[in-house]
Formats: structure tokens, sequence, C-alpha cells
């Protein structure tokens, strides 16, 4: 409001006798001889000058530069109002007053909100104070204001009924500080955990009210319910709820169910409440005819209804249409159409119970890329990411690209999460594509452990950098000890060589592998090599590599006398070799997804040539190859079959470090080289030249939250080491040595294994129950590892 302070306000009557000055800027009123007077006109004042008062922390210039009046304005009362609404909108002032005094200044009463000095809130345990400090808006060294506090209150509030807790309140209080500050106090009343007593249906007559409860998120309070809070009453689950009962009616052919009410009676104590759910399941439905109608012949309907995952007599289940618009989607995608509308159309027929569906495709003409947004990356370069874009800036739109782009940023293990969205470019035909990254820690510090019945510990560390310096550089730098190896490795991989797609690196390292336990020898190697690695497509990837090293075997003293019981399959290793080879690795890859696969399959096919120069000759070959089937959003079934075979050659056997050996991680239930050729005199782990193994994997769902973290699956293991060269297997007059045993006999083990995403990293156990073996095989019931992430 406008109010005089010294003299008088515009807002008032005219003084009988104005001072000059007041006088000449005021028009004056004027009035009809001989007549009625006629009503005066609102006074308009011209402003000499500005004073403000009762500022103490706020610059004058800066009230100012707020206020809309200028020196040499001729104001009135409707511009002063104005004029402190415009100040009071700022929340930097708790009143406001304007006044003209008769000598033209315009007087600037203010009086300025206090500064907080500090957010207090007590009483709080079921919510912690960093959650509820990120919620409010009041902050230390902001301004207070009773509109920002009971905004404030009202989002504690909600806080905690979305935490189930009902009857929460929350007191705000002001503690006056010198200096005009203030302390917010935050006094909350948290009340009782308001819980579900009772979930009841009403109309269900195809599902027991068990079969509806269990598709509710809602549930009921039980008290093995410790570690959820779905089972605190909360509406807005609720109507997710509903939702959700409609979905999974909907699914099974109900098309017209419907959700009739929900009511929520809180008992008298506030401590629970009782929900009733109305249902009206209706008639099942089928499909009935399918059509898909465009007005572009480029997109042909025939063809993309070979697309759809719909035929005229299935059962009506809603999921199949949102899968339908999806496959339209993306067909148009791949043909440029970045945007295009595909609105379904349903006609039920009651009397036959069969639903019939047109997909209504409208696209606009074809888009190109017009730029490429990158969003997120606070440490990978800018750079890294564009580099695995199969779109570039000006490229025709392509949906099929855009998705590869993106398992392309994921298979990278950089990034948390990657999403990838196009948006309307500057016209029509222009499309922006827009790159989200939520970054991850990339260095790892890696720990492995294992229990058998024979092998008490092991313990292996490492430490990884994925992303060096941003660069989507690969360093390695590790150091392992235990009772098995002990080992240190330097890699640096550059992914993107001379700026092309190529991968290049090299290696160093020393190792020594204590192979006491299982098989009589240690076993030494000191060396390096370089690797080249390029995609032949986007699926296949070929790499190249060339290693020197040097090998030596040891043996205890006096195991390989003629007195000693050490195996000529072991002391024809001992001493030092030189071993130069060259390899190659062939790698398809054609999973849907390259961190959580449900359909798809890869291959790798791995050779290894020994005898470019050095004192050793073999060929080596292993393959490996697994599929993927999603039979259910939580049910994955994952085959994987494997075989190795390697050879000398120029007269020259395999030593026992270019054998193969087998258990541990490898071949689950048998521990650390447990299966295979064997010295039964020395229970020595003698390797094979030949081996195949097959997996089958079932992922199950464990019903455990999923921010838990936690995934289950069921395996099976079942496989074959073996096939010595023949000089080990025979004794000094040719005969078979009945002390050395090489059976290609089928091993198998079954369990289950558990992967647990914990906060210091990924943790995995493995359960197993073998199957079958022989009798000199070594096994181990138990094992786990895991990984901490920095």
């Amino acid at each position: 409001m406008a109010a005089g302070l010294a003299g008088p306000a515009l807002a008032q009557s005219a003084p009988a006798a104005p001072a000059p000055a007041a006088a000449a800027a005021a028009e004056p009123v004027q009035t009809a001889p001989q007549e009625q007077a006629a009503p005066a006109r609102p006074e308009r004042v011209q402003v000499a000058r500005i004073l403000v008062r009762g500022n103490q922390r706020i610059d004058q210039t800066t009230v100012l530069s707020y206020l809309p009046i200028q020196p040499g304005d001729v104001v009135d009362a409707a511009v002063l109002d104005v004029a402190v609404r415009t100040l009071t909108r700022t929340q930097l002032f708790a009143d406001v007053q304007l006044g003209v005094q008769p000598n033209g200044d315009l007087i600037v009463e203010i009086v300025e909100n206090p500064i907080i000095n500090q957010v207090v809130f007590e009483g709080n345990s079921a919510i912690g104070e960093e959650k509820l400090t990120e919620e409010v808006t009041l902050r230390p060294r902001g301004i207070y204001t009773r509109a920002r506090i009971q905004e404030d209150v009202g989002k504690i509030v909600e806080l905690y009924r979305l935490s189930g807790r009902i009857g929460a309140t929350v007191t705000p209080k002001i503690v006056q500080l010198e200096q005009n500050r203030v302390d917010v106090v935050f006094e909350i009343n948290e009340g009782p955990e308001t819980g579900v007593r009772a979930i009841t249906f009403l109309g269900n007559t195809a599902f027991s009210d068990n079969d509806l409860r269990e598709v509710m998120v809602t549930k009921q309070s039980q008290w093995w319910r410790l570690f959820t809070t779905n089972d605190n009453y909360d509406p807005n689950r609720l109507d997710y709820d509903r939702e959700q009962l409609r979905k999974f009616y909907t699914n099974r052919g109900y098309y017209d169910f419907r959700v009739l009410s929900a009511v929520s009676e809180l008992a008298p104590d506030d401590s629970s409440f009782a929900i009733t759910m109305t249902v009206d399941e209706g008639d099942r439905y089928n499909f009935g005819t399918v059509n898909i109608v465009t007005e572009n012949d480029r997109l042909n309907p025939d063809f993309l209804k070979r697309l759809l995952p719909i035929s005229e007599g299935d059962l009506y289940e809603s999921d199949k249409i949102e899968t339908a618009v999806d496959a339209l989607t993306f067909a148009a995608g791949s043909a440029g159409y970045a945007f295009v509308e595909i609105e379904p159309e349903y006609r039920a027929n009651a009397e036959t119970n069969t639903v019939d569906v047109t997909f209504n495709i409208r696209e606009g003409q074809r888009v190109y890329v017009d730029r490429i947004n990158v969003v997120g990356n606070t440490r990978t370069l800018d750079n890294v990411i564009r580099r695995e874009m199969m779109l570039s800036e000006g490229d025709a739109f392509n949906r099929t690209l855009l998705e590869r782009s993106r398992n392309n940023l994921r298979a990278l293990g950089f990034f948390k999460d990657v999403t990838v969205e196009e948006a309307r470019g500057s016209a029509p035909d222009r499309s922006i594509v827009n790159v989200t990254v939520q970054e991850q820690p990339t260095g790892e510090l890696s720990v492995g452990a294992g229990f058998s019945s024979v092998d008490s510990f092991v313990l292996n560390l490492g430490i990884t950098e994925r992303n060096f310096r941003g660069r989507g550089q690969n360093v390695v730098a590790r150091l392992e000890w235990g009772s098995l190896r002990q080992q240190i490795d330097f890699r640096f991989t550059e992914p993107k060589f001379l700026g092309r797609d190529l991968r290049a690196g090299f290696d160093a390292f020393h190792s020594r592998y204590d192979l006491s336990e299982y098989s009589s020898y240690d076993y030494r190697s000191t060396g390096g090599g370089v690797r080249l690695s390029y995609p032949l497509n986007g699926y296949t990837l070929l790499s190249t590599r060339y290693f020197l090293k040097s090998d030596e075997i040891i043996v205890p003293s006096g195991y390989c006398t003629s007195t000693g019981a050490g195996s000529t399959a072991l002391c024809d290793q001992v001493g030092s070799f030189l071993n130069s080879s060259a390899g190659y690795t062939l790698l398809v890859d054609r999973r849907n997804d390259p961190i959580r696969p449900t359909r798809g399959w890869t291959g790798t096919l791995r050779q290894d040539f020994a005898g470019i120069g050095g004192d050793v000759n073999y060929i080596k070959t292993e393959a490996e190859v697994s599929a993927y089937w999603g039979i259910a959003p939580n049910w994955i079934v994952t085959a994987q079959a494997q075989t190795g075979y390697v050879s000398g050659w120029g007269g020259d056997p395999v030593r026992i470090n270019d054998r193969f050996f087998k258990g541990g991680n490898s071949f689950r239930g048998f521990e650390t080289a447990g299966i295979g050729p064997r010295d039964l005199t020395t229970t020595d782990a003698l390797g094979g030249n030949f081996y195949v193994i097959g997996t089958l994997e079932l992922t199950v769902p464990n019903y455990l939250p999923e921010e838990y973290g936690i995934r289950t699956s069921l395996f099976a293991d079942v496989g074959t080491l073996g096939v010595l060269d023949d000089r080990y297997t025979v004794n000094a007059s040719g005969n078979p040595d009945s002390n050395i045993v090489d059976d290609l006999e089928l091993r198998a083990s079954a369990g289950v294994s558990i992967h647990w995403r914990s906060p210091m990293g990924p943790i995995r156990f493995d359960i197993s129950k073998v199957l079958g073996k022989e009798e000199y095989d070594k096994t181990e019931s138990f094992r786990f590892s895991t990984s901490t992430q920095f």
C-alpha cells in the first residue's frame, strides 16, 4: 500500500494550501461555474528525488534497480501500488511503504527479510537429515520468507506420507538472532508407521485374492517384511497398483477390465489401513482382424504386418500392442522416419468376444541428424563418446544405428546409465540426438577368494583403470599373491590408435605360479607383447597379437631323480624355454545387450602359433559360443559351449604350462586344476591337450527388491579334459603307465550362483554339487569372489 511518510500522500486529498512545488506538479481540480462540481481526477506528481530508508544489508542501488520509478517520472497512486508489488515480489523485503513528500521526494521505506543462519531438524529418525535437507528450499545464508517456510513444511509432510507415515506433523519455529538473522527449526512428530492391515478384492472370479495381491506393489504388513517399505500405505502407490491390475487382466484377455473403486479405511488408532478394491473383470477376448494403415508408399503395410507379434485368433494381450507399436516405430526409424505417430484403434465385438486392431501410421518426411548433444560426462571426454556413435551430424536418421550406438556406449563400461533420445531439430526434416550418460567408477580394486576341502584360502588383488584420464584408455597395474599365484602385470590399451578404429596395446609381466598344491612344480614367466584389434563389421572384431616370454619350470629337489616319484609328463618340462608366438582372436557379438543380454549369441575363435624362433613349437586353438533366451522378464536361459585343443609340431610335445587346466571358476564344483589327467602316485594334475565344457544356466527371480542388486541363477556344468601326448602315458617298455590316468570321462556338477551388486562392489557365491566325477578328481562345494570399485 502507498502511505504518507512526512507530508501529504498522493492517495490522500489535496491540502488546503499546498506548497508551491506540489501545486505546480499537481493538476488543478476544475469546477464548472454555477453547476455542481465535477469529481476530482487522481493527483499526479513528478518525482524529484528517490530516498531509500530502512535498508541494512541490501545496498540502495539494488533497491533502486528493482523500483520501476525514476526521478522525473510522473506518478499517481496506481503507479505507486505497482511499485510496492514489484518490490514485494523480490522476496527481499518483509514490508514496503512508498510515499511522496510535498517537495517531490519519493520516500521508499523498507523492512528487510532476515537471513537464515541455519536450518535445523528435530525429532526425525525414520528419515535422515541429509534427505530432509535435499527436500527443503530454505538454506543457510538464504532469504527467509513465510511463504517459503510453509512450502517446505508441505514438502516434509509429503515426504513422510510417501514413506508410510500418514500422521506425521511438522511445526516450524523461528529463533531471532542479532543482525537480522534467524535460525529455522522444523519440529517433526513422525507419528506411527502406517501399515496395510488387509487387502481385499470384490468382484474377482477368474483370479484369487492371493493372485491379485502378488500383482500389486503394495503388500500387507507382515513381520518378515523387514527390508521393504511396500507394506506402508501410500496413495500414490495405490494408483500405480490399479494400473498394474489393469495390465495383469488385459494381458490375459480381459479387454474391458475395470477397477470400479479402491477404498482405504484407517484404523481407529491410526496404525494401519484396510484396502478394499472392487473390480469388474468382464469377458475374455481374442484378437480379431489386425490391419495396418499408412500414408506413405515406402512403408509397405504387408511387410510391416509380418513384423507384428499378433495373429488373428490369439488371446488378447495388451503388452503385445505395445510390442507391436515398438516394432513399427523401429521399422519406420530404420527407414529414416524419426518422428512417426502410431495410433492403435480398437473395435471390440461383444458377440464374438474379439477385438479388431488397426494401427494407423502417420509419418513425416525423411529426417537428418542436425546435431548430437552429449550431456552428463563429467570425466570422459566428448570425443570418446562421439567416436562410439554410428551416426554423425548430417547423416540420415536411422533408429537401428541409434540403438547400436547406445549399446556401444554401454559396452565401454564407463557409464552407469546411457540414454540416447531424439528430439525435433531446427527444421521439420532435422533431428537432434541427445546422448545423456551417467558416469560410474572405472577404477577397480579386485579381490578374489576361494575355499575348498583341500585348499583353504586363495587371495588375488589387482588395480584396473578402464578410462584413464577420461580418454577411454585401459591401464592395468596388477600385483597378485596367494597360495597359487604371484604376479606383477602392467597393460596399456589405446582404443583408437592413430585416430582410427584400431585398438592397440602392449603388455609387460612377470608371474610365478606355485602349483605345488595341485601339481608338483613352480612355473615362472617373464615377457611382454603387443596387440592390435580392428572391427570387420558392426558385430565382428579381429584381434592379432605377438608375445615373447621366457618360461621356467622348477620342481622340488630330488623329484625327477632316478629315485624320485616324478613322472616324465612333468619332469620333461624342467628348465627354461623361450616362447615366441603369434595369434589372433575372432569375436562375433550378436547379443541385444552387452551387459544383461536377454537374446542373441556371441562366439569366439582363438588360435596361437608358437615357433617363430624360440624353443617351443605348438598350435593352440580354442572356441566358445554363448546363446541367450529371455523366456520371461526375470527368467533368462544361457547356454554356453567351449572347447580347446593344443598340438605340438616339429617333434615337440606340449609343455605342461601350455596345456589346459580346468576347475574353479571354469568348472564349478571342482577346485582349480581339479579335473583331467593326473599322476596317481604324486596326485599331480598334469593338464590336458583337449577339453570341452558345456554350461546351462537359468537366471530366476528371487523376489527380493531390485534395489538390493541380488541376482540368482541355477547352473549345470558338464565336460571333460584329457589327451596327453602318447610319450607321457606309456612307460619305458612301451606299455600304458598305470600311474598316469588320462580318461576322457564326462564330469558334471550343478548348483546355485548368487550375484550381488554390493556397496563395495560385485560379489559372487557358487554353491555346487558334483554329479559326476572320477575318483582322482578334486572337488569343492563353495566358492566366492568379489571386487571393490573406487
